[in-house]
C-alpha cells in the first residue's frame, strides 16, 4: 500500500499525539500550515477534491446545491478516511443552464484549465492520489479530459510523482447505494434534475431552505438539450422530470452517509492500488 491514512490521530494542544480527531477541522486544508501538510504527506500522498456547480436547480431549489452536496460528502468522506478535503471548487460546467438567473458557468475549456492547474499544484507538492468528489453531471466529461491532460503535463514538466500520479472522479449522486434509495423512496419522480434526492439533503445541510419548498406543477420529462434557449424552452421551471417536494431532510441525512460509506470505500481502494484506473 503506498498512501493510507484512515485515521485522524493528531497533537493535542499540549503536544501529545493520540487524540482522534473526528471533526472537519482536522482536514481541511485551507486550515492547516504548509509545514503540517509537509508533514501529512509523509504519510499519507492522496487529497480529496469536492467540485460542484452554480446552477439553477427549479423553482425551489438553491442554485448553489451541487456546490453545497459535493463539498458536505467531501467532508465527512475526509472525517472518516482523515484525508485531506481541499476548499471546493464552486463553478463548474453549466452552460445549458444560462437560462435562468443566478447560474455561474465556466466553459468547457475554463473547467478543463483550472482542474488542471490545481492537479499540477496538488502533484508538485507530492500529492499522488486526487480524488475529486462531483455533484454535478455537466462536469463529468471535462473533469476526465483534464486529467489526461494534467498526465502529460506532469510528465513533460519532470515531477517526480508524475509515473505515480492518479486522478478519480467520484460522482456521490450515482454511487450505488444512493442511487438504489433515490429510487425506493421517490421512483421516477426523482428525475435528473433538481431532484429529490440532491434537495433533500441541501434541506439537511441547511435548514433555511425549507421554506422554498412547496408542490409543483408537473415537470417536463427529460430530454436531450441544446443549449441554454432550448433547455428554457424545454423545461421552463428548470426541473428534468423531478418532484423536489419529496425531499425531507431526514432522507438527506441518509444521502449523506450512503454516500460517504460508498465513497470511503472507493477511496480506499484507490489509494492502495498501485495501478489505479481513473
Amino acid at each position: 500500500m503506498r498512501s493510507t491514512v484512515f485515521s485522524t490521530t493528531e497533537p493535542t494542544s499540549s503536544g501529545a499525539s493520540g487524540a482522534l480527531r473526528t471533526s472537519s477541522e482536522a482536514i481541511r486544508l485551507q486550515l492547516r500550515s504548509w509545514p503540517e501538510v509537509e508533514a501529512y504527506l509523509e504519510r499519507c500522498k492522496g487529497v480529496i477534491v469536492p467540485l460542484g456547480s452554480t446552477e439553477q436547480h427549479g423553482p425551489t431549489g438553491a442554485i448553489g446545491t451541487d456546490a453545497l452536496t459535493a463539498e458536505a460528502v467531501a467532508l465527512e468522506v475526509g472525517r472518516r478516511s482523515g484525508v485531506l478535503v481541499t476548499p471546493a471548487q464552486a463553478f463548474g460546467m453549466a452552460e445549458h443552464h444560462l437560462g435562468f438567473a443566478g447560474t455561474v458557468s465556466l466553459q468547457p475549456s475554463t473547467l478543463l484549465a483550472v482542474l488542471h492547474d490545481i492537479v499540477l499544484s496538488l502533484a508538485s507538492h507530492g500529492f499522488e492520489r486526487i480524488y475529486v468528489i462531483n455533484g454535478h453531471g455537466g462536469n463529468i466529461a471535462t473533469s476526465r479530459a483534464a486529467f489526461a491532460q494534467s498526465y502529460g503535463t506532469a510528465a513533460s514538466r519532470g515531477l517526480p510523482v508524475a509515473g505515480r500520479l492518479r486522478c478519480r472522479l467520484a460522482n456521490w449522486f450515482t454511487a450505488g447505494p444512493v442511487m438504489q434509495e433515490a429510487r425506493n423512496l421517490y421512483g421516477d419522480r426523482e428525475g435528473h434534475h433538481a431532484t429529490p434526492s440532491e434537495i433533500s439533503l441541501t434541506l439537511h445541510l441547511e435548514p433555511s431552505l425549507g421554506a422554498k419548498q412547496r408542490p409543483l406543477p408537473e415537470p417536463a420529462p427529460a430530454g436531450p438539450i441544446h443549449g441554454p434557449a432550448d433547455f428554457r424552452r424545454r423545461h421552463p421551471d428548470g426541473r428534468m422530470g423531478s418532484d423536489p417536494f419529496l425531499a425531507q431532510p431526514q432522507h438527506g441525512e441518509l444521502f449523506l452517509d450512503l454516500a460517504a460509506t460508498a465513497l470511503v470505500d472507493d477511496l480506499g481502494r484507490f489509494l492502495a492500488d498501485e495501478d489505479a484506473p481513473d
